[in-house]
């Protein structure tokens, strides 16, 4: 098939899973609290009661990725077992277990008797492409259905079998469960990277993309959106920092290092370690032997270096377990040092002194700044109790950090009697 009539054939499949979706959206827009709670617990119980079908359709993609050469990291996040199941199931009920944001809130009072009121609406459909993550399909699919808003999903094409299974047997029969309209989240079934630009490039029937996957990749998705005027919400870089201050507490350091190395195929991750010049003789030799004791042995990337010393190394099949090491000045220049050579993602200080972590922290402009804490904990159900949709690391206004169903939503000003406000739900 030339690359012509592949491009075709994805639009087609675009369009087809967009508008059955927009047919299935009223069914999420007008549903109960309780029925979109009853669909995220019977997604829990389903991931249990179907993980036999689940758990076979992965080991295939796994088998499929190991014979195409995909090893460290990456076959990490593709694989499934009963206990990740598990701890999607219980994330959840836990997202069941939270209120709905208000749909509707006052604001004030104008004259001759009238008041301002914020109403929040579905986007309607949400698209979503991200890597070969089979957790993440119930990730976004939860968000979504959380905001009320329909989707259609694309993932990578080693993990479409289980992307399928997932689809199939847990999240499609817990909507007709509930009471909901199951076709409400599509799930691209082509393989190929042209379902992935087709998917960004139809802003009446999907006016927001979500993209995920770490890469050049994504970055060019969100370029092709850019000029299609489709709005996306994208995390294609990772890579965290870890500043190790003259007034950190030793113990308090090599625990904080190795925390933060325990998943070395994750976006949060230590990849850049800074020590002070000033305690450098003396921390550094310490952190080579936590990392020759580690296991797997992670390599330590010394000065001088032959590549940007933000690289990610997640990204780098094969030499995932890598962390750069560098010498910073101060807690102003481990800063500057986050700032402009890393992808903003997260950076941390280990520092008992409060006037440098202030200095740290003040400078730092990424996504998350962390105090005698590990990056690891840049994650929406670590923080915030909720599964995320991804990492927002925008230098611009909108939802930053990670994406959560809270920030699915359009903002609508309403302005009424006030005495005929309480009709409408609202005081």
């Amino acid at each position: 098939m030339s690359g012509d009539d592949a491009m075709t054939r994805a639009v087609e499949a675009v369009g087809a899973a967009a508008t059955e979706a927009h047919r299935a959206s009223p069914s999420l827009a007008t549903a109960t609290d309780g029925q979109i709670d009853a669909a995220l617990r019977a997604m829990a119980r389903l991931l249990v009661e179907a993980a036999e079908p689940v758990l076979a359709a992965n080991r295939e993609d796994h088998r499929a990725a190991v014979a195409g050469g995909m090893g460290g990291g990456l076959l990490d996040r593709l694989r499934l077992d009963e206990a990740r199941l598990r701890e999607m199931g219980d994330q959840l009920l836990a997202l069941a277990d939270i209120p709905a944001e208000p749909a509707r809130r006052p604001v004030r009072r104008l004259d001759d008797d009238l008041v301002v009121q914020e109403w929040r609406r579905p986007v309607g459909v949400i698209g979503a492409n991200f890597e070969a993550r089979p957790n993440v399909v119930v990730d976004i699919a939860s968000q979504l259905v959380k905001s009320r808003n329909a989707g259609v999903l694309r993932t990578g094409s080693a993990a479409l079998g289980s992307a399928v299974a997932l689809i199939d047997h847990v999240v499609a029969p817990a909507l007709a469960e509930a009471g909901l309209d199951p076709a409400a989240v599509q799930l691209l079934r082509l393989p190929g990277r042209e379902s992935a630009a087709a998917l960004v490039r139809q802003p009446r029937l999907l006016p927001l993309v979500i993209l995920r996957g770490s890469g050049e990749s994504t970055r060019s998705l969100a370029e092709q959106a850019a000029l299609a005027g489709v709005r996306t919400l994208a995390h294609a870089d990772g890579g965290a920092v870890l500043y190790l201050h003259p007034s950190a507490d030793r113990r308090r350091a090599v625990e904080l290092v190795e925390r933060s190395i325990d998943r070395l195929g994750v976006c949060n991750r230590l990849n850049l370690l800074l020590v002070d010049t000033a305690v450098w003789d003396e921390l550094v030799p310490t952190v080579l032997d936590l990392f020759a004791r580690h296991e797997p042995k992670i390599t330590a990337s010394l000065p001088p270096h032959e590549h940007p010393i933000g690289f990610e190394w997640a990204l780098d099949d094969g030499n995932e377990a890598t962390v750069t090491v560098a010498p910073a000045t101060g807690p102003a220049d481990a800063a500057r040092i986050a700032n402009q050579e890393t992808s903003g993602l997260a950076a941390a200080i280990v520092a008992e002194d409060p006037a440098a972590a202030a200095e740290f922290l003040t400078g730092y402009a990424g996504t998350g700044g962390f105090w005698n804490a590990t990056t690891r904990l840049l994650d929406g159900f670590k923080l915030l109790s909720v599964p995320e949709t991804g990492i927002n690391i925008d230098r611009v206004p909108g939802p930053r950090g990670p994406v959560t169903f809270r920030d699915l939503s359009l903002r609508q000003y309403v302005v009424v009697p006030a005495d005929l406000a309480a009709h409408l739900g609202t005081e």
